[in-house]
């Protein structure tokens, strides 16, 4: 799938900021005709990410999940910046858990420059980054695959992850609840994701502010079980208050 073209990956951005975009006020702000604006929003709108509505296009959320090459388009450059800066929480020479997701996915890019350590995941595509480096071993734990993700999920995910106590797990999230709840849309995935918070001394969570303007229906864990929290901005000072009283450690990172 071709990637969004410049002016098209800003329209996603204005449509994360602003909830909507419209067709003649898109045309003003580009100087382009209308006709432009609508093919720009039908491409996006084709891989998933905006949904079209009379006059232009509001954000894809809700209890819906997005498509995998659709979560990957989305906040690139905040993904990118949460991954460099959890993955400066990573030692050498430690042990570590990574689920599912597009943001986990660019953590373990940035791990390539870390030295000996031990990947437990149950992501095929982490497992596909990590793989061709010398000094990291990696682990992926059996089950049903995914085939629109390479996530790998089910009681038998669960059983592997258990077998392991790690230094530090690496976590994503569908979503950030305003009361600290994480929640996702597989029951299946969160009961893997639990599995990895229970056996893990230290847990970061890595999520860009769309994550907290979005809901999902499957509760995986509490802000009182993280130790530290990665974003990319974190706008809700609700939030800001459970990190302060959970003595959860908040990272805003800066755009790569």
């Amino acid at each position: 799938m071709d990637t969004l073209n410049a002016r098209q990956r800003e329209i996603v951005g204005l449509a994360r900021e602003e909830g909507r975009v419209l067709v003649e006020e898109l045309a003003s702000r580009f100087d382009v005709s209308l006709q432009t604006i609508r093919k720009d929003l039908n491409e996006i709108c084709a891989r998933a990410i905006l949904k079209r509505i009379h006059g232009g296009a509001v954000f894809a959320a809700g209890v819906e999940n997005l498509r995998y090459d659709a979560r990957r388009m989305i906040a690139q450059d905040e993904k990118r910046g949460i991954g460099s800066a959890a993955a400066d929480l990573v030692p050498d020479n430690c042990s570590l858990f990574i689920n599912i997701g597009t943001t986990t996915e660019e953590v373990a890019q940035c791990l390539l420059r870390k030295k000996d350590l031990l990947v437990i995941t149950n992501n095929i595509n982490v497992a596909n980054i990590l793989r061709p480096a010398p000094s990291i071993d990696v682990i992926i734990a059996g089950g049903m695959v995914r085939r629109s993700d390479g996530g790998v999920v089910g009681e038998t995910a669960v059983d592997f992850i258990k077998q392991f106590k790690v230094d530090f797990a690496i976590i994503g999230t569908s979503a950030v609840d305003e009361d600290g709840s994480l929640l996702d849309f597989d029951l299946r995935e969160a009961k893997v994701a639990q599995a990895i918070i229970e056996n893990a001394h230290h847990v970061i969570l890595c999520a860009d502010k769309m994550k907290l303007k979005r809901t999902a229906p499957v509760r995986v864990a509490e802000f009182n079980q993280i130790n530290t929290f990665v974003t990319d901005s974190l706008e809700s000072e609700n939030l800001r208050k459970i990190c302060i009283d959970q003595g959860v450690r908040l990272i805003e990172a800066e755009l790569s």
